[in-house]
């Protein structure tokens, strides 16, 4: 009680004395919360703020926590004029979703149904974000992959740092960037999505604003002032970030000397009248890899590397995703990436693999099946998009 109260107090401050300040539990509404809550949920006068809390974690988005701001969030949406979304800490916003969790049970009998609730309730919520009727403004100062992405993108104001750190980094762990990332991705200007997917390619500062994953850039020290501000006049949110915003940004695209290259490497061929010809299909990701290893320079090289070490299976799943989600509203894409989640929730696959390798026996020496692009047919990639059993499939009204 006494670190709750002192927490409070300090908020309190930050704040201002005239606007009150209460923190509920999400499971009750009640007002408490311990102090190893993973997630912190504050009513600000008519404002409400999310504040992710596993900072030793790097607060690393786990099932207990979406279970906890989708109710609230939901409610906020009628109630509030405004909510906030942040995380504790200096190093991370979040840094994805806590799959070392689901690859553990896939060991244990029905040890799949964990990773299909989370990824259920973890899309619901992204789509919620996506859908929201209020101004949603996610800080993401510091580390922000993954499930920090899908708290994050979706909302209508991102405001980045010199801190933040922006990757989809799933194909190296045998995964796809999900939580509507084959929605946003694809929205990105020129092949810059694809880019992303596939490579899971990191963007620091400045650039997670020139890439447009961002909408503002303010700098850190100026982080608790606009929060502030947000806060005590919430009616006024375009104007309160424009102030606060560094517009005139003089620094240029860290990837702006290699957008040509880029997109002449990931653009698919223009041969839609023909595509059904299974041999082009085949093609498609052995041309991306040739005309990369053709070009002379470092950076292409180094990109072929990046993409000769991560799950083939993952690149032809994530390449055919995003394609396709240029075509797909937010909901439509959750919904596919939901059945491909699901694919991955065994302990024989790519991701249960990629995780062991890099997050769990951290040997850096995952074992690929199937081990080669020629490897992975169109048919084994067809069958993770086809359609579950109706019962199965994610339907995002449900919750």
């Amino acid at each position: 009680i006494k670190n709750a109260t002192m927490r409070l107090s300090c908020v309190s401050r930050l704040l201002g004395a005239r606007i009150s300040v209460r923190m509920f539990s999400a499971a009750s509404g009640t007002a408490a919360s311990s102090e190893e809550s993973d997630v912190l949920l504050q009513e600000v006068g008519s404002s409400g703020v999310i504040v992710l809390n596993r900072p030793k974690a790097l607060n690393a988005l786990n099932l207990s926590m979406v279970q906890k701001i989708y109710p609230v969030l939901k409610e906020w949406e009628s109630s509030k004029k405004l909510v906030v979304i942040k995380a504790t800490g200096d190093k991370a916003f979040c840094a994805g979703g806590d799959v070392k969790s689901l690859v553990t049970a896939l060991g244990q009998p029905g040890g799949d149904q964990l990773g299909k609730d989370f990824f259920r309730h973890e899309y619901t919520l992204n789509h919620l974000i996506g859908t929201y009727k209020k101004p949603y403004v996610a800080l993401i100062h510091g580390i922000t992959m993954g499930g920090g992405v899908g708290l994050s993108v979706h909302g209508k104001y991102r405001i980045a740092t010199e801190k933040t750190l922006f990757a989809m980094p799933e194909t190296a762990i045998g995964l796809f960037p999900d939580v509507g990332g084959t929605y946003f991705l694809s929205r990105l200007k020129g092949k810059l999505g694809l880019f992303l997917g596939l490579t899971g390619h990191r963007l620091k500062g400045v650039d997670v604003l020139l890439a447009g994953i961002a909408t503002h850039y303010v700098p850190s020290e100026k982080l608790e002032a606009v929060t502030q501000e947000l806060l005590e006049n919430n009616s006024n949110v375009d104007e309160i970030l424009k102030q606060y915003s560094s517009e005139n940004v003089e620094q240029k695209f860290s990837l702006s000397p290699h957008i040509e290259l880029m997109n002449e490497c990931f653009s698919a061929p223009t041969v839609e009248d023909i595509i059904s010809r299974q041999v082009i299909k085949q093609m498609i990701m052995l041309q991306l890899f040739q005309l990369l290893e053709a070009n002379k320079s470092e950076w292409a090289q180094q990109i072929a590397e990046t993409l000769n070490k991560v799950s083939p299976t993952a690149l032809k799943v994530t390449k055919k995703a995003i394609e396709e989600g240029s075509n797909k509203t937010l909901a439509e894409s959750l919904v596919t990436e939901y059945r491909l989640a699901c694919a991955c929730l065994n302990k024989d696959s790519d991701f249960a693999e990629g995780v062991r390798a890099l997050l769990i026996d951290k040997d850096q020496n995952p074992k690929w099946n199937p081990k080669s692009l020629k490897e992975v047919t169109n048919e084994f990639v067809e069958q993770r998009f086809a359609p579950l059993p109706s019962q199965n499939e994610l339907i995002l009204s449900k919750l």
